[in-house]
């Protein structure tokens, strides 16, 4: 629906406590040590666009520009499962929080997840922690997605003695994602518990200090034109700035900043002395 008659091309959006009309921006950039970080791609899209549909249009324009990584880190609302798979597909590792369980079974963490259940995918047979196979796997349409429904027999469930621990309806019911998107993902959610990924994600908070900059300085919410080209130039034009000033700072050898921190985060960092 249109939600100005000045602008027939912005719209509404809410994402958490953010409430706006207008467009979204993506920003790119590189986050190699020893040089500046620069801006290499920005995207402008309507704002109820989710994140993660952007993700594709972002990689072919690096691509197309010589710029694509070998590594993107990106906000969770970026990482989801066919979009791990298709990144990958390009030849970049798209880093970021994994999509969580969020069923009940994960939630409590005494319950069966997925994780719980040996898949034969080639059978398309699926057996339970007890030792029950399913009684059919056949596809589905999931949340605008394709998925396989597999379900086991009431028969089985309803006498199991794992059965609180496993649903809390006649019989357990999975959905499974395709085979090389659930795969990944359950790779993703492995790495993320990782140490080596939390030292590797820490860079990108760097993006978060670009947000802001632009945000403040350059006034980047702020769209001095109507339309969406219009507002897409705007927005290359602040980060054609922001690339300026960082590469004049580079220049004259003045560090990188670091992330501000209040005074009580300080206070509670600092050593307590002997």
């Amino acid at each position: 629906m249109v939600a100005s008659p000045y602008d027939p091309e912005v719209h509404y959006a809410r994402k958490q406590s953010t409430i706006w009309i207008g467009y979204k921006v993506h920003l790119t950039e590189t986050c190699d040590e020893g040089g500046p970080h620069l801006i290499t791609h920005v995207e402008t899209t309507p704002a109820p666009v989710v994140d993660r549909d952007a993700l594709n249009t972002i990689h072919d324009g690096l691509k197309a520009k010589g710029l694509l990584p070998d590594t993107h880190l990106a906000d969770a609302g970026y990482v989801a499962a066919d979009q791990l798979v298709a990144s990958r597909k390009k030849g970049v590792t798209l880093l970021g929080p994994a999509p969580k369980d969020y069923q009940w079974q994960a939630r409590s963490g005494e319950g069966f997840t997925v994780q719980d259940f040996l898949l034969d995918w080639e059978r398309e047979v699926a057996t339970c922690p007890a030792g029950h196979q399913s009684k059919s796997w056949g596809p589905d349409y999931h949340q605008g997605r394709t998925a396989s429904k597999v379900r086991f027999s009431t028969t089985d469930c309803r006498p199991c003695p794992l059965k609180p621990q496993c649903t809390r309806s006649g019989r357990r019911l999975l959905t499974l994602r395709p085979r090389e998107e659930h795969e990944t993902l359950e790779a993703a959610r492995q790495r993320e518990e990782q140490l080596a990924f939390s030292k590797e994600y820490r860079q990108r908070a760097g993006i978060e200090g670009t947000i802001s900059a632009g945000v403040r300085a350059l006034h980047l919410r702020r769209s001095r034109y109507i339309g969406l080209a219009k507002t897409h130039l705007q927005h290359v034009l602040t980060a054609a700035a922001m690339n300026l000033i960082r590469l004049g700072a580079s220049f004259a050898g003045t560090p990188l900043a670091r992330t501000r921190q209040s005074a009580f985060t300080r206070l509670m960092m600092a050593p307590i002395p002997a």
